[in-house]
Parts: structure tokens; sequence; C-alpha cells
């Protein structure tokens, strides 16, 4: 999957990126990234690529121009005329787990990051196919509501995680949070490992897993249960185990 992302910022991107998991699946060409200077697309001899808004306001406006000379360039690259293009706003829908297996289908997925405040809407009107938010608050600029998505939608692509089966069952996969995870030592400052789960009946654990899923679900993230698959023993459970 190659990943093009229009910023202001490259640098910021590719540092965040290049490291961990994301940076191993660059190395071993599972997934790409290109980082692509909206500077660079500038006519202007200072390389301005904002302006003063129309009918007066506070802040600067990114310029259409630059924008559109950079994406065409991707176009180019790919050889595609048509992309998914993805511009980071609060005013999007925001990011989740269904959306981040749906990008992670596309060969080619390009991000917009804006700045200052915001971006000429002739420009998105001809090139934006989704607009996404990372959550109900305001960031200086698009940069790492990109990385967040990058990050989520990697994870998605067949080969980044060295166990592609934890993919499935991670937080939020089927509507419900991860259940908790133990490692060494068996006990730690007088608590101890639940002993199902050293017991090495699978079945048991499994069980345990899914029980632990649903109530960790319904203490923290209640709003998910009402879109969660819940088999006729998951709502017996849940029945049984109210909440204290």
């Amino acid at each position: 999957m190659n990943f093009h992302v229009m910023t202001l910022f490259p640098e910021m991107i590719r540092n965040g990126l290049e490291e961990s998991i994301t940076g191993r699946a660059m190395n071993k060409n599972i997934i790409s990234l290109n980082t692509v200077n909206i500077r660079d697309f500038s006519q202007d001899k200072h390389l301005h690529v904002d302006d003063y808004p129309y009918g007066g306001g506070a802040g600067m406006v990114m310029q259409p121009g630059p924008i559109y000379r950079a994406f065409e360039s991707i176009k180019a690259q790919t050889g595609k005329e048509k992309l998914r293009l993805v511009y980071l706003t609060p005013q999007g829908s925001v990011f989740n787990q269904s959306m981040a297996k749906d990008f992670a289908k596309e060969e080619d997925l390009v991000f917009l990051c804006g700045h200052y405040e915001g971006v000429d809407e002739r420009i998105l009107e001809m090139i934006v196919t989704d607009y996404v938010s990372i959550g109900d608050y305001v960031l200086t600029g698009g940069e790492l509501p990109a990385m967040v998505m990058i990050d989520a939608i990697s994870r998605m692509v067949p080969g980044v995680l060295s166990n592609d089966v934890s993919a499935e069952f991670e937080s939020f996969s089927d509507n419900l949070l991860e259940y908790p995870q133990y490692t060494r030592p068996e006990e730690f400052m007088g608590n101890k490992v639940p002993d199902v789960l050293l017991s090495g009946h699978h079945a048991n654990i499994d069980k345990w897993r899914r029980e632990q899923s649903l109530l960790r679900t319904r203490k923290w993230r209640p709003d998910l249960l009402e879109k969660a698959e819940l088999t006729k023993k998951d709502i017996e459970f849940l029945d049984k185990n109210p909440i204290s």
C-alpha cells in the first residue's frame, strides 16, 4: 500500500512514521510513504502558499494552486487519474476502526494536511473524496491526524504486523474492547495472573477473554455494545453479572 501525504512539514511525517512497526513495514516494502511538500509547487519567489481570506477575518488560508499542482504530481507518479484523497479536518467524520479497514483496501491513499485557518474551498471540492477527523478538538495542522490514520490503516495491511492474527482480536475489531493482557512475572507486588491463563485450557481461556471483553466494554465504552454482535451466551453473561 502506498501513502501519499501533501504537507508543509514533510520531515514531521517521515520522522514519526519511519520508526517502529510502520518503519519496518517500509523497509520490507510492504507499505511506502511519499511526502509531498506543498511549498515545492508554489509559483511565488518567496514560496508562499497562503493568503488573506476574502471577506476578512483572522489568519491566512491555503491557496488552491500549490495544492492542485502537488496533487497532479501524485497522479502523474501513480499513473492514476482518480485517487482517494483524505482531507484532515475537525468537520469530517470521526475516524474509527471500520474506516481503517476500508481505507486499507486502497492501493494508493492520499492525505491533505491543512494549516492556518484552512484551505480554499474550491480545491477541496475539486479533489477531496473523504473528510475525516480524529476527534472533536482542533489541532495546529493535519500532520498528526494523518500519522494517526496511517498507523491505524497500516496495521490492516497484510504482512505489516508480525502476527496478523493479532489485528483480528484487538480493541474495536468487533466493537468490543480487548481483554486484559498479562506477562511474566506470574506474581507482581502481590498481584497474580488469573489462574485460567495458566491452565493451558484454551477453550476456558477463550471464554474468559470474551467475558472480560464484554465486561470491559460495558464499563468503559457502553456505546459500543449497541453495535457489537452479541451471542445469546454474551447477553446471558452480562445479565448474570450486573454492574456493581
